[in-house]
């Protein structure tokens, strides 16, 4: 295939709009539309792994417009009722298929590393943190619009209708909803008995990455190996499809994605903690002295030391030798819905927690000493409002000596906090010192333990 004949195909085909068709949306949907992919760690120009996850869970519906449009494409010569002459030719077949796949798979590759050039220029100017372990990530999703327009083109040849390419396209998206859902997830039990599903094997059939919850998550190499197996499979049932002139030929075509899903699904791990992984590089912690912070945060370690240093401080005044000696943010991934772990020793944080993100100076001083006296115990992915944020609150104002709204604290939900909180807190100033410190200590024994209820602890009930 030369430049000139690609040149013409180009010009001739539905090639260019195909990339047009995929760039746009994708463009539009990312900056138009609000959601998580915006904000915090885990934003789409925040990090280069999340930017790669983010874009390649696109796929979600750019896969299924890819494949439609490859339908469309290989329906051409069937609308210009020029089948039988293309096959009277001297020039044999995969040359004329290999000449309309390319052309389409330039476009859609290209159009799909432009999205990916748009957030990376972002990301450059957001993270001091630089790696290439979210190429694979980009690559595979490149690959899988190249396989869907292909096996689109080879089934728009074989079943050459009006009817197959928006046929194919909603069976794509069928297909990667299904993936999203029930066939690719499987219901776990977790220790807070809240439902909760973990993906599975089949889902990692898909194009599409379920959404981005943690910028340390990455996917294994396995998952990378497994779907470019399947995927190449796929492009190679597509170009026989293109090439096949009788029917046997055709259902000897679908050999190859028939077995490369078979492979693919033996190479595929099984295990959710296998599928989507901790990258350990950037787990790995930067320190300044007793405040650390993840490699992917290392530009923002300088404004949290000395509000973390003290914290410490702070804590240590108040707490003595039961005080947590550093603050580190928190490294650990659980399953959504599991139950928090924390340490006695540490004051583990998370820069999308609410108190967190939007602190800073002294504040951010009062939101660390907040997680080092009651970490919380909301399931991990869940929100909640109430005990533990009132437990925060009276804590804090235990520490500083005055009550005051924590950082994070809706502003509409003030009045209804301060309700809740102020007397709590003046009942216990109101105590001698080892009957305050008994308190405290049975509400941060509830909190790290995350079987009892904090704040009724610091009201003098129960822990349990």
């Amino acid at each position: 295939m030369n430049v000139r004949v690609l040149r013409i195909e180009l010009k001739r085909s539905v090639a260019p709009w195909a990339g047009a068709v995929v760039l746009t949306p994708a463009l539009a949907f990312l900056y138009l539309i609000p959601g998580s992919w915006w904000t915090g760690t885990t934003a789409w120009t925040a990090q280069w792994t999340s930017m790669a996850l983010w874009t390649r869970s696109l796929l979600f519906y750019l896969w299924p417009l890819a494949v439609g449009l490859g339908a469309l494409q290989g329906l051409r010569d069937h609308r210009s009722k020029m089948s039988e002459l293309l096959t009277s030719t001297p020039r044999p077949a995969r040359h004329r298929a290999a000449t309309l796949a390319g052309a389409t798979a330039i476009t859609l590759a290209s159009a799909f590393a432009l999205l990916v050039l748009v957030g990376a220029v972002q990301v450059v100017a957001n993270t001091e943190y630089t790696h290439l372990g979210w190429l694979p990530i980009s690559l595979v999703g490149a690959l899988s619009l190249v396989a869907g327009a292909v096996l689109g083109m080879g089934a728009g040849r074989a079943l050459p209708s009006v009817l197959t390419p928006p046929a194919l396209a909603m069976s794509a998206f069928v297909f990667t909803a299904l993936m999203q859902t029930s066939l690719g997830r499987t219901e776990t039990a977790t220790a807070t008995e809240l439902p909760s599903t973990e993906p599975n094997r089949i889902s990692l059939l898909s194009p599409a990455v379920q959404e981005v919850r943690d910028a340390l998550v990455t996917l294994s190499a396995s998952v990378h190996v497994g779907q470019t197996i399947w995927l190449l499979a796929m492009a190679a049932t597509g170009f026989a499809l293109l090439v096949a002139a009788t029917p046997r030929a055709r259902l000897l075509a679908l050999t190859p994605v028939l077995a490369g899903a078979v492979i693919a699904l033996l190479v595929l791990p099984s295990d959710p903690r296998r599928m989507y992984v901790v990258d350990k590089a950037a787990a790995e912690l930067v320190c300044d002295g007793p405040v650390c912070v993840t490699k992917t945060q290392q530009a923002r370690l300088a404004d949290l030391a000395g509000p973390g240093k003290e914290a410490l401080r702070r804590l240590h005044g108040a707490l003595g030798s039961q005080a947590p000696v550093s603050v580190r943010e928190n490294a650990t991934v659980l399953p959504e819905g599991s139950t928090p772990q924390w340490s006695r020793k540490t004051v583990l944080f998370d820069f999308d927690d609410d108190i967190i993100a939007s602190a800073k100076g002294k504040q951010l001083t009062w939101a660390l000493i907040a997680n080092g006296m009651v970490p919380g115990c909301t399931p991990v992915g869940w929100s909640s409002f109430g005990g533990d944020l009132f437990a925060q609150t009276v804590a804090v104002g235990w520490v500083l000596g005055d009550l005051r709204p924590l950082p994070g604290t809706p502003a509409s939900l003030r009045r209804e906090v301060d309700a809740e909180t102020r007397p709590v807190w003046k009942e216990l100033k109101a105590l001698p010192r080892a009957e305050q410190l008994s308190r405290i200590n049975t509400m941060r024994a509830a909190a790290f333990s995350c079987k009892g209820d904090a704040f009724d602890a610091l009201k003098g009930g129960a822990s349990r």
